[in-house]
């Protein structure tokens, strides 16, 4: 039987294959560049929870600079911005996702759930034929 661990994506298979683990990795591609992926979809929460790519950078281990560009690719690929960033000011600047950003979460998240519970029989047989050391 396969279990969830922590993360959305990945199962443990509870079988004698105890180092089993079962991972989605959705990715959608714009030409040759992932337009949407695990890593894109980790900062948009990230910024969500936190308010800043700055500090969603921080949290995920990863350099402003790497955060910014994911979120600016993101802009581009999608037909409407996913993140909206406010500059300096008394309040200082700020990130927020839009609704769009929103909903490639949500959207990106069911898809994985969707996947893991139609597939969960067919990944265990799977994962159940990999050697048990």
């Amino acid at each position: 039987m396969l279990k969830e661990k922590k993360s959305k994506t990945v199962l443990r298979a509870a079988s004698d294959a105890k180092n089993v683990v079962v991972q989605f990795r959705l990715r959608i591609k714009y030409g040759e560049e992932i337009a949407v992926g695990p890593g894109k979809i980790a900062i948009l929460e990230a910024i969500a929870e936190t308010g800043s790519i700055s500090a969603a950078g921080r949290k995920l281990g990863m350099s402003y600079r790497r955060a910014w560009l994911l979120v600016d690719q993101m802009n581009q690929y999608f037909k409407e911005p996913v993140v909206r960033a406010a500059t300096g000011g008394t309040q200082g600047g700020g990130t927020a996702l839009t609704s769009v950003g929103l909903e490639v979460i949500r959207l990106y998240r069911t898809i994985e759930q969707q996947s893991q519970t139609h597939a969960a029989s067919l990944l265990e047989t799977l994962a159940d034929k990999i050697r048990a050391d």
